[in-house]
């Protein structure tokens, strides 16, 4: 693994109302967002299990109680949010980095520290790595460089995200690559799959 490589999280406050709101119709809003921030955690400690530092993009702000105990126990940078649309803040995220940077969400617990090892060691010689998602976006991002076309006009929550991605890089003739595909936690359908693997459900209390 390239100790260049960096890794970024991007993470919503858990706030009832606020964090996963899709999953308010079967976990209630209190048992949403307490499941977002078991999710945030889990990625937190893989990325520090696998050597990597983290960065925490915060949104709305990086003064949320959570993300301080966040950094303070796994270490991580807490950087604040830009304003704009999903694309034009992971756009911001990448201008920010010094070098190569694995960018990813909160909501992907199939993540796990060999395929963060593996996209690092992937990203060191590719120009893009990938891990698209079953649903037709994708879960993680790593750029050697900001590549602002493929952030730009995107149809972002559709299935149509990657494909569009992948047309995007290769008219831009960017080497990339698609280590494996993984699953996203978005909808209530997606709570029995993260159930099975042992990851717990907080109970509906609203």
């Amino acid at each position: 693994m390239s100790s260049e490589v960096s890794i970024a999280l991007m993470a919503r406050a858990p706030e009832p109302g606020r964090a996963k709101t899709r999953l308010i119709p079967s976990l209630g809003a209190t048992g949403a967002a307490r499941l977002h921030a078991a999710m945030t955690r889990h990625a937190l400690s893989s990325i520090a299990r696998c050597g990597l530092g983290a960065t925490i993009w915060c949104e709305p702000g990086t003064d949320h109680p959570f993300f301080a105990e966040c950094a303070r126990d796994f270490g991580a940078i807490l950087r604040g949010q830009s304003q704009g649309d999903l694309g034009a803040r992971m756009h911001a995220i990448f201008a920010c980095a010094d070098g190569p940077l694995l960018l990813m969400g909160s909501d992907c617990p199939s993540v796990d520290v060999a395929m963060l090892r593996s996209c690092a060691e992937k990203l060191a010689r590719a120009d893009a790595v990938f891990l698209p998602t079953a649903d037709g976006g994708y879960g993680l991002i790593g750029l050697q460089r900001p590549i602002p076309e493929i952030f730009l006009d995107m149809p972002w929550g559709t299935d149509a995200v990657m494909t569009t991605t992948r047309e995007r890089l290769s008219r831009l003739r960017v080497d990339w690559v698609e280590p494996a595909q993984i699953w996203d936690v978005d909808t209530p359908d997606d709570l029995a799959r993260l159930a099975a693997t042992g990851f717990p459900i907080p109970a509906c209390e609203d």
